[in-house]
């Protein structure tokens, strides 16, 4: 089964998501005996391209710890199109989507040195207080701040 065309439903009044794309190298260590990059490293990839992209935005990890924030990844999920090999240059683009509640909203695209569509997938991080791990209902501050500079056309994808 191939995705939809976005994981995400965005509602038309919706600021466009916010986006990093950056490149990487398949290493040794990334790949299985037919060095195919192994399937469970596709999140490790999704990963590199979100903390890039929260760090241009201005929640990098420093401003999580700031204000006692942690962000766990409450779903995931990849769809496979097409392998990555050894030593392998390769692009994540990650794309955060608009919401209004706490949480992030985040969807991938791997593509090879060719262009080639390799997988798609996405995150949802829900935000709770790092040290007593409740649940935010409400956006925590840096979000609410973040989101409001999105809104305001201060933040580009």
């Amino acid at each position: 089964m191939r995705r939809r065309k976005s994981y995400f439903a965005t509602e038309p009044e919706a600021p466009a998501p916010l986006k990093i794309t950056i490149r990487r190298r398949t290493a040794f260590s990334e790949v299985d005996a037919m060095a195919v990059a192994w399937h469970g490293n596709y999140l490790r990839f999704f990963e590199a391209a979100h903390s890039e992209l929260m760090q241009k935005i201005g929640l990098g990890f420093a401003e999580y710890a700031k204000y006692d924030l942690a962000a766990p990844v409450v779903q995931s999920h990849v769809d496979y199109y097409s392998p990555l090999f050894l030593d392998e240059e390769f692009t994540v683009c990650a794309e955060l989507y608009w919401n209004d509640g706490a949480r992030l909203d985040t969807a991938y695209t791997v593509r090879g040195n060719d262009g080639r569509l390799c997988a798609t997938g996405y995150t949802v991080q829900m935000f709770c207080g790092l040290r007593t791990r409740e649940a935010y209902i409400f956006p925590p501050e840096p979000v609410a701040a973040m989101r409001e500079k999105w809104r305001n056309g201060e933040l580009h994808g």
